[in-house]
């Protein structure tokens, strides 16, 4: 990002600052973490009651771990006294121009996946302007099942939108375009029990979208997920009637298949493992992760009863 977009960032927080002298306060942990459901929602370690199927309760949240700030120097130094939740609220709105940025990279030069052994440290892709839209490292994210022979998937980032939402990153190198109009991306391996999970948190990261988020788990009612807020995925979370009608419909649309509601169980328990690796504590996301277990165990429960 540009130093007038971080500067704008730091302004925007001073503003904020000086207009709630007295209300503001850095919280030391998302209050979000308590949790939320309906009845035996509470049971904290108890298995589904599915004969041959043991899926935990709960997805368990990590402790908070706030971002380095020694990360967010790295980046951004005029950043460095600004509280990480402001930066995070002010790189929203300028999230829609980054991922342009990341569209503008010509896929010849940064192909979506590449075999282990062959991954660079540096790639090179011309551009037609210094644009500060541009991403500044290139994860190259494998699993740790993988082996040398293996492809790993490449996605373009922006180092403050890493430095700002993932707590267990190292600290990112240095990036830097060349005069003769190159942009120079330093690559970082990066090993997570899924990297295809690790597609949809890439997104999140700059769109925030909740209804996305769902979607890409397992099919839900259009009405409902379209334009998910987070209002309404705590207020869903406290409907005992909302979530048994959300996970009859989950159970229609697979058949009633124990099979493909496991698989969507699978995909869901990916999705948190790549957030407990990378140290995202984003209470939205956490509760939409907690609305998802929620319902396909409900489905679970439903397709079992009647099998």
């Amino acid at each position: 990002m540009s130093q007038k977009g971080l500067r704008e960032i730091y302004d925007l927080y001073r503003r904020i600052l000086h207009k709630n002298a007295d209300m503001f306060q850095v919280a030391t942990h998302p209050t979000s973490f308590a949790m939320h459901g309906h009845g035996h929602h509470q049971v904290m370690h108890s298995m589904s009651p599915i004969p041959g199927i043991q899926l935990p309760r709960t997805l368990a949240r990590p402790p908070f771990a706030e971002v380095s700030r020694d990360a967010i120097m790295a980046v951004a130094p005029e950043l460095a006294n600004v509280p990480p939740e402001y930066i995070r609220r002010g790189l929203r709105p300028k999230a829609f121009q980054m991922l342009a940025g990341i569209s503008a990279l010509p896929p010849s030069h940064l192909p979506n996946t590449m075999q282990k052994s062959q991954v660079p440290q540096v790639i090179s892709i011309p551009i037609r302007s210094s644009s500060s839209t541009y991403p500044t490292h290139v994860l190259a994210v494998s699993s740790s099942k993988s082996s040398p022979n293996e492809h790993v998937f490449m996605f373009p980032v922006h180092n403050v939108i890493i430095a700002a939402n993932c707590s267990t990153l190292p600290r990112l190198p240095v990036s830097s375009s060349t005069p003769t109009g190159m942009l120079q991306l330093p690559v970082l391996p990066l090993v997570l029990p899924s990297p295809a999970a690790f597609k949809v948190l890439h997104t999140y990261l700059y769109t925030h979208s909740l209804d996305a988020v769902l979607k890409s788990l397992f099919p839900l009612p259009s009405g409902f997920v379209q334009g998910l807020s987070h209002h309404t995925v705590k207020s869903t979370l406290a409907s005992a009637n909302t979530l048994h009608q959300l996970s009859n419909y989950l159970c229609s649309s697979a058949g009633g298949s124990l099979q493909v509601l496991t698989t969507h169980a699978a995909h869901v328990k990916e999705l948190w493992q790549d957030m407990v690796a990378l140290g995202l504590h984003d209470p939205e996301l956490w509760d939409t992760i907690d609305l998802a277990w929620e319902l396909i165990l409900g489905a679970l429960n439903i397709a079992a009863s009647s099998h």
